[in-house]
């Protein structure tokens, strides 16, 4: 089931939060929960037990001293609040099959959209072409967006590439971090897998009804820990940038982010954005590569995507291919299998 704060934890991390770096006296905590002192030091140990660390100082009273490295309901409540970010309704489930089979269920039985679901742990996270995703309990991200956004199904190839330079961008805003996207669907750096993107629509004869954009994320995951059934070598973000990561704060910001890249989606306003953001975080820009459509296997140096996010390839004759859809491997590594989630 969803996490679901108990009222005065969610009133004192609020709190706390809002008055960071300054201390909160836990008499004012006291006074405002109509609790004792020894009442809000039992929550504070609540806290505590979900990852909390708490400084005290004498006169002046409490602050918070490190936070959760797991995803958590209440405090990413708290975060969006704090920010004033308008964003979509959340869940945050501790273990669920499918983050977007959990979407999908909901937009089925007629919930209102848009919302997200968020997970620390998927039994069957899945990629493209149904391929597992390994998404154990690691401190990482794992969610679904669910929108109904009644447009033409024409206007849906750009979709995942839009959303995915959303992503990388706030990675390096957020993080420090040149996160890249490999076509169509791969967080990377250099060849070192970050992150996944599975986009699933239900589309009508003149339009996209119900549309669930899956994301997941390796955000807190230690080096040795990916098992040796991946595809391609792994990585996190906890990785690269050698120090832990607030997957809260990055949780929030990622709601804000979605949120925002949906509107502008749906408005028609992102084109000249997505050329740009594109061009800045593309993995695949200038190397050699081979996209295996089909049967064939086409060879060529790689030359962005066009207005409609097909992948566009020079190949041998100096002449232009275009490509929607495919899997894509560096030709310098054609030993590896493809690389996909």
């Amino acid at each position: 089931m969803p996490h679901r704060a108990h009222r005065p934890e969610l009133v004192i991390l609020s709190e706390l939060t809002q008055a960071a770096p300054d201390y909160v006296s836990g008499e004012a905590l006291a006074a405002q929960l109509g609790i004792s002192r020894v009442a809000v030091w039992q929550h504070m140990e609540k806290l505590r037990a979900q990852g909390f660390e708490f400084e005290t100082k004498h006169s002046r009273g409490y602050r918070i001293g490190a936070v959760p490295l797991e995803l958590h309901a209440a405090y990413i409540e708290i975060l969006l609040r704090k920010r004033g970010r308008d964003t979509v309704p959340f869940s945050v489930y501790d273990t669920i099959d499918s983050t977007n089979d959990e979407a999908a269920r909901r937009l089925a039985r007629g919930e209102p959209a848009p919302f997200a679901i968020l997970a620390r742990e998927q039994t069957r996270g899945r990629g493209r072409f149904k391929r597992d995703w390994q998404s154990g309990k690691h401190g990482n991200l794992y969610s679904s967006f669910a929108f109904r956004p009644e447009l033409p199904p024409q206007r849906m190839p750009t979709f995942t590439l839009w959303m995915g330079v959303n992503i990388c961008e706030l990675i390096h805003t957020l993080c420090g971090l040149p996160a890249q996207i490999k076509w169509p669907n791969d967080i990377v750096f250099g060849r070192r897998k970050c992150g996944g993107i599975l986009t699933e629509a239900r589309i009508d004869a003149d339009q996209m009804r119900d549309l669930v954009f899956g994301f997941g994320l390796n955000v807190n995951q230690v080096a040795g820990t990916w098992g040796r059934s991946l595809r391609r070598p792994a990585t996190s973000l906890r990785v690269e940038a050698g120090r832990p990561i607030d997957v809260n704060h990055l949780t929030a910001a990622l709601l804000g982010r979605i949120s925002l890249a949906y509107s502008q989606f749906v408005a028609d306003q992102y084109a000249e954005q997505l050329t740009t953001l594109w061009e800045k975080h593309d993995a695949l820009r200038g190397q050699q590569i081979t996209v295996v459509n089909g049967t064939q296997n086409i060879e060529g140096t790689a030359c962005g995507i066009d207005e409609n996010g097909k992948l566009l390839l020079r190949v041998g004759d100096g002449t232009q291919q275009r490509f929607a859809a495919g899997e894509v491997t560096l030709e310098s590594a054609a030993a590896q299998a493809p690389i996909t989630p």
